[in-house]
């Protein structure tokens, strides 16, 4: 930032203009330079390489309902529970995730239709503290599903995390079989209980409710796994095929069942939502 930049704004007569620093964004993938608005409308998808960027919660939310959707509300959790500290204490970090994100924590949910399938759509945001799995997020899955179970209708859960939060220690594991439960409840209701793999998906949420699906749809690209290479590659002491971790790997192995691009997937989850949901929910 140049000096000129810092003074116009302190100026309160001077607006903020748009610059190059926030008129174009370098793709990761290809490097190309591209146009910011144009990005945006695209869905942070790369229109030279479709190179899929990350999204925060709002946005999804937005992408995958139809209008008049409401968000659900946030369960409110003991905070800091392990009164936990490393180089920063716990609660500060909490703060500045807050004060860098719209919502308190990672999960957001909401409730509506997608192209007229009734659904409740929960979507892990990276972009808090790592979209990683805490009790706050841990509830609102639960409270998620069981809006889902009252509704009758189907669960749409978008996952993106680095796996649990570490600074909650065993209470953050045991959001794992908390949600597990949740997704065999809405298995005994009938309830489809579908599973969008974002870029990353790993850790313990992979061993829980990301895997767990009915359906398992990836982004394109998204890596998605449990441990990361290279710990696997000391472990078992053998190279790994390249991009094995990668959506388009986990889909030509079975462990994923499409790769659906961004500006598809409300269609393609409008579509299983219809298949899978039944008539009338016992």
């Amino acid at each position: 930032m140049s000096w000129l930049t810092k003074v116009r704004e302190r100026l309160p007569f001077a607006p903020k203009r748009e610059t190059a620093d926030n008129l174009w964004i370098k793709c990761p993938r290809c490097q190309e330079m591209i146009f910011v608005k144009e990005y945006e409308a695209n869905g942070n998808v790369c229109p030279k390489c479709d190179h899929h960027g990350r999204i925060g919660a709002d946005r999804r939310l937005e992408m995958l309902f139809d209008e008049g959707f409401r968000l659900l509300p946030s369960p409110e959790v003991t905070e800091d529970p392990l009164k936990f500290k490393d180089t920063k204490p716990y609660p500060a970090r909490l703060k500045a995730a807050r004060t860098a994100n719209p919502h308190r924590d990672a999960f957001t949910a909401g409730i509506g239709t997608v192209e007229g399938h009734q659904a409740v759509i929960g979507v892990q945001d990276f972009m808090f503290m790592g979209g990683s799995m805490g009790m706050a997020v841990g509830d609102a899955f639960v409270f998620a599903a069981q809006a889902a179970i009252d509704a009758r209708c189907g669960f749409v859960c978008v996952t993106a995390a680095g796996g649990a939060r570490m600074q909650e220690g065993i209470l953050s594991l045991m959001q794992m079989p908390r949600a597990t439960v949740m997704t065999r409840r809405l298995k005994e209701k009938g309830l489809p209980y579908i599973v969008v793999l974002a870029d990353p998906t790993t850790g313990g949420v992979t061993a829980s409710y990301a895997m767990l699906g009915d359906v398992h749809v990836a982004e394109p690209g998204a890596l998605i796994g449990f441990a990361g290479q290279r710990v696997i590659q000391e472990t078992i002491r053998e190279q790994l095929p390249e991009g094995f971790q990668r959506a388009e790997y986990l889909h030509k192995h079975g462990m994923v069942d499409m790769v659906v691009h961004r500006n598809e997937l409300k269609q393609t989850l409008a579509s299983l939502l219809g298949y899978l949901s039944p008539a009338q929910a016992a």
